[in-house]
């Protein structure tokens, strides 16, 4: 069935054959499933639009959340670095000033 125009003549012929009680119900079953999965199929093709704004937004998000993590470590390896440096030099005064006294 590809257009809904061959459905009447389906329904005029099934009822012509004098289905049974449970065969009818079978068909009508049938028949809403269909087009509750049609309906479900339009209305996903609708929504995925947004839905793929959100995902690109989400990601996005990620993305930068990552940028700035990498960021704040940087920073903190900088001032470890820096921190270090001035340890190195107090260090190396106190050593000089050592061997001044000393000799």
């Amino acid at each position: 069935m590809e257009t809904v125009q061959e459905l009447i003549p389906l329904a005029k012929e099934l009822m012509a054959q004098k289905p049974s009680r449970k065969l009818v119900r079978l068909y009508v079953l049938g028949g809403v499933l269909a087009l509750f999965g049609a309906v479900l199929g339009l209305m996903e093709t609708l929504c995925s639009p947004f839905t793929a704004a959100g995902r690109l937004r989400e990601r996005e998000a990620a993305v930068a959340e990552l940028q700035a993590a990498q960021e704040r470590k940087a920073i903190r390896e900088r001032a470890l670095l820096e921190k270090s440096k001035q340890l190195e030099a107090v260090q190396g005064c106190r050593a000089q000033t050592n061997r001044l006294h000393a000799s």
